[in-house]
């Protein structure tokens, strides 16, 4: 009897272990919301070292939202892509954020600026998640960015202004569709914190910077606005709105349709005018925008079976030794 106590107990804590290792495994849920009056395709760029997601660019017709998974670890930057052009075979080019591939998809290549940027890096196990939506490379459509973690909601980030009605002429992109920074349009070492201005030290925001930091006070500004810019969140599924507050969502309306991965449609939404109440209740943006409350993945299927099988085998080891 010894002899079998040790078996099983040594069994049971083999389950135990593979059981804790398969629900550490987890992924988060990116949903896209278009509120935009326009087709938006977004684009998204994995870092180095960090696998690629499939799509790497795709359409989203207003009024529609899409949603996948980026495991855990993962980092990259996720932007929206105006006035695209595309023919039967997926070719074409956009007029905004165009990532110069050619076709819908990006396929490695990142946004042409000016275009606003959505940056995450998740967690690996229980790591933060840290993410930010960055105006460095310049502007082309509003972009906020919400988080629901273990704990709750996450800090809300982003830019709700329309830059493109208020950008200097001298940043003004060619057609008049997005808001040039101040590096790209001059290319000086003091506004693209390069060369002698390479450190926080010597860098400081100029009056370019200060105009995309007063209009959206949560967005970086420049490349070293990182103390009001840069967020963190545990455990979190996050959306991504184009358009939060534009004209078609400033009052009621019917909710958007949510178009999954698998092409399947279903009905969700929320208050469209909450965001804004929220800004003016209590200076943050904690509005529930477009989508409902989404729940981490389960560990996937081979994990599930490699337990399953673990467990029939301890079972199966105790009896043969009854």
């Amino acid at each position: 009897m010894g002899i079998l106590s040790s078996h099983t107990s040594t069994t049971t804590i083999l389950s135990l272990i593979l059981f804790i290792l398969c629900k550490g495994v987890s992924s988060a849920t990116f949903t896209f919301v278009n509120k935009c009056e326009f087709i938006v395709w977004p684009g998204i760029l994995s870092s180095a070292g960090s696998p690629k997601l499939d799509p790497t660019g795709f359409e989203l017709p207003k009024g529609t939202s899409r949603s996948f998974q980026a495991p855990s670890g993962w980092s990259g930057r996720f932007w929206g892509r105006t006035g695209c052009n595309f023919d039967g075979s997926g070719k074409g080019s956009c007029s905004t954020g165009d990532c110069g591939s050619g076709q819908i998809d990006c396929n490695g290549a990142g946004a042409n600026p000016p275009a606003t940027l959505a940056e995450f890096t998740l967690g690996s196990g229980s790591g933060q998640d840290f993410y930010d939506v960055s105006l460095v490379d310049g502007y082309n459509l509003p972009m906020v960015v919400e988080g629901r973690g273990e704990s709750g909601p996450c800090e809300t980030t982003g830019c709700l202004t329309d830059l493109n009605l208020q950008c200097p002429t001298e940043l003004k992109a060619e057609g008049g569709g997005a808001c040039k920074s101040a590096c790209d349009a001059f290319g000086s070492p003091e506004y693209c914190c390069s060369g002698a201005y390479n450190t926080a030290a010597t860098c400081k925001p100029s009056m370019y910077s200060q105009m995309f930091k007063s209009a959206c006070p949560k967005s970086y500004s420049y490349a070293y606005d990182d103390a009001t810019s840069t967020f963190t969140c545990m455990g979190a599924d996050y959306s991504v709105t184009f358009c939060p507050s534009s004209p078609s969502v400033t009052s009621k309306q019917t909710a958007p349709k949510t178009t999954g991965t698998d092409g399947s449609g279903s009905e969700t939404g929320s208050d469209s005018g909450s965001l804004e109440a929220a800004m003016l209740a209590n200076g943050s943006w904690l509005a529930n925008l477009a989508t409902a409350d989404s729940t981490r993945p389960q560990p996937s299927l081979v994990h599930q079976f490699a337990f399953i099988i673990l467990t029939l085998f301890s079972l199966i080891f105790s009896f043969s030794h009854l």
